[in-house]
């Protein structure tokens, strides 16, 4: 089952941070918090559950200055849940939330990291086009990716 995030997903999210190299979960409180504490927020948190434990999590925020583009900033599935399609299923779930709010586009960004190249092909299979790469952005040789998909 896909559903917003809850405050008392945060343990479960934080043990699916600690098998996949997204973000230390350390920062998932304080990056979560006005989606928990601002009722006017347009953050998107949600996640996948099994048996109604959290076992994936996504963010997605508005762009700043844009009118109907979004940002998808995190998404990953916990290790021992990888390979059966939680994460298509949960860019599916996402892409409808923003076409029913009458939103427009949904970019990714990524890195040119070799260990990230499964990611980047997640993105095209999903129908996203590569739309820019910045060099060395993130460090010297390791590039940005930009993902594009019109909702």
């Amino acid at each position: 089952m896909i559903r917003p995030i809850k405050k008392e997903d945060l343990p479960a999210l934080k043990e699916v941070l600690d098998t996949i190299e997204l973000f230390p979960s350390e920062y998932l409180d304080d990056m979560i918090s006005d989606y928990f504490n601002n009722p006017e927020t347009e953050d998107i948190w949600f996640t996948f559950t099994e048996e109604d434990k959290a076992v994936s999590l996504a963010y997605c925020a508005p762009e700043k200055f844009t009118e109907g583009t979004f940002n998808l900033y995190a998404i990953g599935v916990k290790k021992d849940c990888q390979g059966k399609g939680l994460g298509g299923k949960m860019m599916d779930y996402l892409e409808k939330e923003l076409k029913t709010a009458g939103h427009r586009v949904l970019i990714v960004e990524t890195s040119s990291s070799s260990d990230l190249e499964l990611t980047r092909e997640f993105y095209l299979k999903q129908g996203y086009k590569q739309v820019a790469v910045l060099p060395d952005f993130w460090t010297e040789g390791e590039d940005k990716v930009v993902f594009w998909k019109k909702m």
